[in-house]
């Protein structure tokens, strides 16, 4: 497997499980304590200490404790690998659609003109 798919993939892996997702949804809105976060999904705190060390591992979050409150922010740019390789795909899909709507329209005329 290429050198460049392992952080798609530990992103993807990240975001695979709903309230991982919930958990960056709220925190788009802003940072939140990780006890506020808890209020999110309906798990305990340590469950949602194990998500964040997911997200964390998969550079979406970072965390900072201040104190004896732990908060947590969501990273800038952190989908852009994720972006520039969907977008990529997307770029080689419409290229093939673009290919078979061509012979398709070629295909149309050659049996127009028989």
């Amino acid at each position: 497997m290429p050198n460049y798919l392992k952080p798609i993939d530990t992103l993807l892996h990240a975001l695979s499980e709903p309230a991982r997702r919930a958990i960056v949804e709220r925190l788009a809105t802003g940072p939140a304590s990780v006890s506020s976060l808890a209020t999110v999904t309906p798990m305990s705190l340590p469950a949602v200490m194990q998500h964040l060390a997911i997200l964390e591992t998969a550079r979406l979050i970072e965390t900072q404790k201040i104190g004896r409150v732990r908060t947590v922010t969501l990273k800038p740019g952190a989908l852009k690998d994720l972006e520039s390789w969907a977008a990529a795909q997307r770029t080689q899909w419409e290229r093939k659609l673009d290919h078979l709507a061509a012979y398709l329209d070629e295909t149309e005329i050659t049996s127009k003109e028989k």
